[in-house]
C-alpha cells in the first residue's frame, strides 16, 4: 500500500485535536498499489496523527466504475469487519459510481502490529479519516456526489460524522445508504439504562478493560466459504469468535447512541436496509442465513427516524445482518431496491 497522504495536526498541535480531526495534507506522490482483493482495486494508505499507541494509518481501497464517473460511493465497515466485499463494488460500478472503501484505523488493512484492534476512545477520532478520503473523492478525483454505504457499527460512526459536518456548514454527502445500521445496543431495558451509567464509570477509568461476553461463531461461519457461507475474506482480520470489546471503545459507542436518540441531521435522505427478523441463537439452524443474528431490527427501525429530516426503512425477507452478503434471493431484492432509491434520491 503507498502513502499518499501525511499526517499534520496543524499549527494548533495534537492537544487542541485530540482526534486528528484536522485534515492531513495531500501527498503529491499519490501512490497508489494493487489492493489485496487484486485488479481492479487498487489501495492507498492515509497517514494520521499519531496517537497513544503511536503510528496511525487508514486505507482508501478504490475500484473504478466500468465507465467514467461524476458520481462515487463511499463504503465504511462495521466492528470487526473490513472491505472485502467486492460484489458490493462491482454492483455499485455497474450503476455508474465509481467505489471507494475506507479501512477505518486499527481495522483490517490498516490494523498495525502495535495497536489495539478496531479501538477507540471517541467516535469522532473517525472524523480525520472520512475527513480525507472525502475530500480526495470530491477534491483529487473530482467526484460531484458521494454516496456513503455504511454496515452495523460504520452506520453509527458516518451518521455521527455527516452531522458534525452539517452543523459546521460543511459539504456533506449526497446520499446514505446504511446497512443495518447499529442504532442501539441490543438487550434489556436495564442494560441500556443502569448497564451503560454503569460503562461510563469503568470506561472512562479503565478504557482497555475487556467486556466478558459470549461470542458465538455461527455468523461469520455462515459468511466463510471455508465454512457453510460463499465469501471469502481475511479471518485474521475478521475472526469467528470477534475481537475483544474493550469498555473504552463500548463507552464510545454507548455516547454516540446517546447523541443519535437526541436527533441527527445527516444532511442527505437515508435508505436504511435491515432483515424482516432478529434470531439470536448459537447454535446452527436455517435461521441463522435468512435473519439479523447480530443486531435487533426492531431497535434498528425505531431509531432509524432520528437520523435526518428523509429516511427510508426497507425490512428485507431472508436477509441477513449484511443484507449485502444475503443469499441470493434476498441480496437480489435489497440491491434491486437499492437501486430504484438512489434513482429517486441519490
Amino acid at each position: 500500500m503507498g502513502r499518499t497522504l501525511r499526517g499534520d495536526a496543524g499549527p494548533l498541535g495534537l492537544t487542541d485535536d485530540p482526534w486528528g480531526r484536522l485534515s492531513p495534507m495531500l501527498d503529491p506522490r499519490r501512490d497508489r498499489l494493487a489492493d489485496v482483493l487484486g485488479e481492479p482495486f487498487i489501495a492507498e494508505t492515509i497517514e494520521l496523527p499519531d496517537d497513544s499507541e503511536g503510528r496511525v494509518v487508514a486505507t482508501l481501497v478504490h475500484r473504478p466504475a466500468d465507465t467514467t464517473a461524476t458520481r462515487a460511493v463511499l463504503y465504511v465497515h462495521g466492528f470487526c469487519d473490513y472491505f472485502f466485499q467486492a460484489s458490493v463494488a462491482e454492483f455499485f460500478g455497474g450503476l455508474g459510481y465509481d467505489f471507494y472503501a475506507l479501512d477505518l484505523r486499527k481495522y483490517g488493512r490498516s490494523l498495525l502490529p502495535h495497536q489495539t484492534p478496531n479501538f477507540c476512545l471517541d467516535l469522532e477520532e473517525y472524523d480525520a479519516e472520512l475527513d480525507a478520503a472525502y475530500d480526495l473523492i470530491t477534491g483529487r478525483d473530482g467526484h460531484t456526489e458521494v454516496v456513503v454505504v455504511a454496515h452495523s457499527t460504520g452506520g453509527l460512526v458516518v451518521a455521527l460524522w455527516s452531522d458534525r459536518r452539517q452543523t459546521q456548514g460543511r459539504r456533506t454527502p449526497s446520499a446514505f445508504v446504511l446497512n443495518s445500521p447499529w442504532l442501539d445496543v441490543q438487550g434489556s431495558m436495564l442494560l441500556r439504562t443502569v448497564g451503560t451509567r454503569a460503562l461510563e464509570q469503568v470506561g472512562a477509568r479503565r478504557p482497555y478493560q475487556v467486556i466478558p461476553r459470549s461470542v458465538s461463531p455461527v455468523y461469520v461461519e455462515s459468511l466463510h466459504r471455508d465454512h457453510r457461507g460463499e465469501w471469502d475474506f481475511d479471518l485474521a482480520w475478521k475472526p469467528a469468535d470477534s475481537f475483544p470489546v474493550r469498555a473504552g471503545w463500548l463507552r464510545a459507542i454507548r455516547r454516540g447512541h446517546r447523541r443519535l436518540h437526541q436527533g441527527l441531521d445527516v444532511g442527505a435522505p437515508v435508505l436504511v436496509l435491515t432483515s424482516a427478523r432478529t434470531v439470536f441463537t448459537t447454535a446452527w439452524s436455517d435461521d441463522i442465513t435468512a435473519s439479523d443474528v447480530v443486531l435487533d431490527v426492531k431497535l434498528i427501525a425505531r431509531w432509524a427516524p432520528q437520523l435526518g429530516r428523509q429516511v427510508t426503512i426497507a425490512r428485507i425477507d431472508g436477509a441477513i445482518h449484511d443484507v449485502y452478503l444475503s443469499a441470493p434471493p434476498a441480496r437480489e431484492r435489497a440491491y434491486a431496491l437499492t437501486g430504484r432509491w438512489l434513482a429517486a434520491f441519490g
